[in-house]
């Protein structure tokens, strides 16, 4: 069989008006992710924003443009009971970089999820953020959460997949080698 062609999307998890309030070092993140969404959109890269319900109003510098899918979840999982694979399977990707609100709860769990649904997978090193915490707490620092799943991911070892952590500025929606894989 010949390489499945290799179609990244870009995944915008939970950056909403309801959480921007707690959430840690929001400017940068924003603008991160915006940056990186404009060059998918000028890659054609599909973009799909995920939204969780209650969460309210995406934020407007990551409002979907006219067309673009958007996926509303009711749990951590992005895939659980929504149209998230059905969507991916319809535009062709087989590569999911995730970005978005909160490192250890969806971004973790949606981006575990994509590796088991098959997808090859980049985390976009400083395109996640956490939450702010009140103290005492238990919860690490925000800094060190980010830091501590990247180097999750840096490890991570999924059979048949491509797992990368970059940052941003070197996202270049191109498969690596060892990402092109023959179908069975």
């Amino acid at each position: 069989m010949p390489p499945t062609p290799h179609r990244s999307a870009l995944l915008v998890i939970d950056m909403q008006d309801d959480v921007m309030p707690i959430m840690h070092r929001p400017d940068r993140t924003v603008r991160t992710i915006a940056d990186l969404s404009f060059r998918a959109r000028t890659s054609s890269v599909p973009v799909i924003t995920v939204r969780q319900q209650g969460g309210g109003d995406v934020l407007p510098e990551l409002a979907p443009q006219g067309g673009e899918p958007v996926v509303t979840k009711t749990s951590a999982d992005a895939f659980l009971n929504t149209d998230l694979d059905e969507t991916l399977i319809r535009l062709g990707v087989t590569e999911l970089l995730v970005t978005g609100f909160a490192t250890e709860n969806c971004v973790e769990t949606t981006a575990r999820q994509a590796l088991s649904h098959g997808y090859d997978l980049v985390l976009v090193a400083d395109g996640h953020t956490t939450s702010v915490r009140p103290q005492p707490t238990d919860f690490v620092p925000p800094d060190q959460s980010i830091a501590h799943h990247n180097e999750i991911y840096r490890h991570i070892d999924f059979p048949d997949r491509s797992v990368r952590v970059l940052p941003a500025t070197e996202v270049d929606f191109m498969a690596p080698q060892s990402a092109q894989r023959r179908v069975s």
